[in-house]
């Protein structure tokens, strides 16, 4: 008999082993840094990740996710918890805290997060109400585009623009270059063209922001002078007093629509039983039906961008 066929006839069949001999499952794909050495510095200066001791990090995570939520459905990726070790600074508690808001937030919004994917979204992308500009700001972050008056609101609800912004932001930190977090850090917000009320609401909350949030934040009114000293004239369209052309939607819009199964994957496949084991793996300790746990979907939804 063939050296082959020994080994064939030696090694035990899949079909033959009991239950508790069951092949493990594959390992999650290994991660590949595609950092370039000066983010590699700065990751170590700002977010304390050496790459030496990074794949440790990673599966110091991954075991406590193993260990504490096991019936948690989430990637346990290289790539995917290196997102959340980021966003805390390599803080193990604080990215698992973090990780389960993710998943928290998910499930306690379903219209929002239930069939998340660009396809869905068509009617918001092709009204232009988000994009993200081609060019980054000198420090490498890019920008998203936001233009409320482009929403009619009785074409869809308020939650297809949320839904187009989260699949957006989803998208962006597919790239580790702009992976600070989302794990997502919001660098600054700018603002122009707002109304009059808007300045008094927003002096009203300003308050109640934490200090580096509400700084943050900058309106320009109709002084586009203003907002070129914070973005340069050369990344901006010329809606906004740039030299980069006109505001062109479409180029983001078919890097979205061709991530379509990427989307599909991450947000469409739940089974009904898997998202029971879900929310019960979410749920406080003692904490047992869904009447109780509603009473805190308020609070994870207004935690909603916190999170991140």
């Amino acid at each position: 008999m063939s050296e082959e066929s020994d080994s064939l006839r030696t090694s035990p069949s899949a079909a033959s082993l009991s239950e508790n001999e069951l092949p493990a499952p594959p390992e999650p794909p290994g991660y590949v840094c595609t950092l370039s050495e000066e983010l590699v510095t700065k990751a170590r200066e700002e977010l304390q990740e050496k790459p030496e001791w990074r794949l440790r990090d990673v599966q110091a995570l991954r075991d406590m996710v193993r260990k504490e939520y096991p019936n948690l459905s989430t990637s346990l990726d290289d790539a995917f918890l290196l997102r959340f070790l980021r966003a805390r600074k390599f803080d193990y508690d604080r990215a698992l805290q973090l990780l389960i808001n993710y998943h928290s937030c998910r499930r306690s919004w379903p219209e929002v997060f239930n069939n998340l994917k660009p396809s869905a979204l068509k009617d918001v992308l092709a009204s232009g109400f988000l994009t993200v500009l081609p060019h980054t700001d000198p420090r490498g972050c890019h920008i998203l585009c936001i233009r409320p008056d482009r929403w009619i609101p009785s074409n869809y609800p308020i939650t297809e623009n949320i839904r187009a912004i989260y699949l957006t932001l989803e998208k962006l930190i597919q790239s580790e270059e702009t992976q600070d977090g989302f794990p997502i850090r919001i660098k600054a917000v700018h603002v122009v063209n707002e109304p009059r009320i808007f300045k008094g609401i927003f002096a009203i909350i300003k308050p109640f922001l934490k200090e580096k949030i509400a700084n943050r934040f900058f309106l320009h009114g109709s002084d586009l002078n203003s907002l070129h000293t914070n973005l340069p004239r050369s990344i901006l369209p010329k809606e906004y007093g740039g030299t980069a052309g006109e505001l062109d939607i479409t180029a983001w819009n078919a890097v979205l629509l061709a991530s379509e199964e990427d989307f599909v994957r991450e947000f469409c496949p739940p089974d009904p039983a898997c998202d029971n084991i879900l929310g019960q793996a979410l749920l406080p300790e003692g904490v047992t039906s869904d009447a109780q746990c509603d009473d805190s979907m308020r609070a994870v939804k207004s935690q909603l961008y916190s999170c991140y």
